[in-house]
């Protein structure tokens, strides 16, 4: 956590200072909007995270603030076609990431229940958060602070292209063009994931034991389709939507380095944390996933994988 805060604390100021673009007066407004938006969704996670035991609540908006921000910086921003193509592409990933989510059970009338994401769960009982200040403390500065600062830094290029004059061009097109396939691509991986457990959980409810169901369910972990070439190919598309929605940044004038990249980075570092956890607690559950780890690409597609 102490690395993360420290490059968004260290990083953007210099990025901005030292590449820009500047931001205007109708930039700094808007930006002032959305970061009282951040700042009530953070008091709002935490406050509830810890009232209830639920620490998911930064999860169920991660995919909906998104979609406030970009639709609040495309109607500041004169609704540009550059920006309301960056407004639709944001708001179909989070209706995608949003129906994932909830079919997971995550969301309720009672809106501050709802299940919890697991992985909390096992971060929860390490031996770092014995002393219930010490969660407090992290569930303050990483899971409400920091995750809402992130998810608004994703969105930073929709911002500096607020004040851009320039056409929507070729390289709009391409980016528009990528982040729509990468979102296809992630949710045809999240319904491959949602299929194999599904079956899986299916098969144990008839009373078998793991090892004795067919394969590939025997393994435990989904190894077909898009996880045969990616252990998580789901996170990949997941960390390349928002390098491609950086590019529009680039389409619209402002160099093809500047500080609204500054999300897309940190999106990748996090993930790099996520995937590992995930890992580990996937290693600790199936005796074949660390063959998989050998032959199989953390995140970009590779050689399919054969057992």
């Amino acid at each position: 956590m102490a690395t993360l805060l420290g490059l968004s604390i260290i990083v953007c100021p210099i990025l901005y200072f030292t590449v820009g673009p500047m931001l205007d007066e109708t930039q700094m407004s808007t930006l002032k909007t959305l970061l009282i938006i951040a700042g009530c969704s953070a008091a709002f996670c935490f406050i509830v995270g810890e009232a209830t035991g639920n620490n998911s609540q930064m999860d169920k908006l991660w995919s909906l603030l998104p979609i406030a921000y970009t639709w609040i910086i495309a109607a500041n921003g004169g609704m540009s076609a550059r920006l309301v193509v960056m407004a639709v592409l944001a708001t179909l990933w989070g209706i995608r990431l949003t129906f994932n989510f909830a079919r997971k059970g995550a969301y309720s009338l009672k809106f501050w229940e709802g299940e919890e994401d697991y992985r909390w769960a096992i971060v929860r009982s390490g031996s770092t958060f014995r002393k219930r200040w010490a969660w407090a403390l992290f569930d303050l500065g990483f899971i409400s602070i920091y995750q809402n600062a992130l998810v608004l830094m994703t969105t930073f290029p929709a911002l500096v292209a607020m004040r851009s004059d320039a056409p929507f061009g070729w390289v709009d097109c391409v980016a528009a063009v990528l982040m729509f396939g990468l979102i296809i691509w992630e949710t045809v991986a999240d319904e491959q994931q949602w299929a194999f457990q599904t079956r899986k959980r299916a098969l144990l409810a008839e009373g078998r034991k793991l090892e004795e169901l067919p394969a590939p369910y025997n393994k435990g972990f989904n190894t077909i389709g898009l996880w045969s070439r990616s252990r998580h190919p789901n996170y990949f598309a997941e960390q390349s939507i928002w390098v491609a929605f950086y590019i529009f940044s680039i389409g619209a004038g402002m160099g093809i380095l500047n500080w609204s990249v500054i999300g897309a980075l940190l999106l990748i570092v996090l993930f790099q944390g996520s995937s590992s956890l995930a890992e580990e607690i996937s290693g600790g559950k199936y005796p074949e996933y660390e063959h998989y780890c050998q032959h199989v690409n953390r995140f970009f597609p590779g050689k399919k994988y054969t057992d």
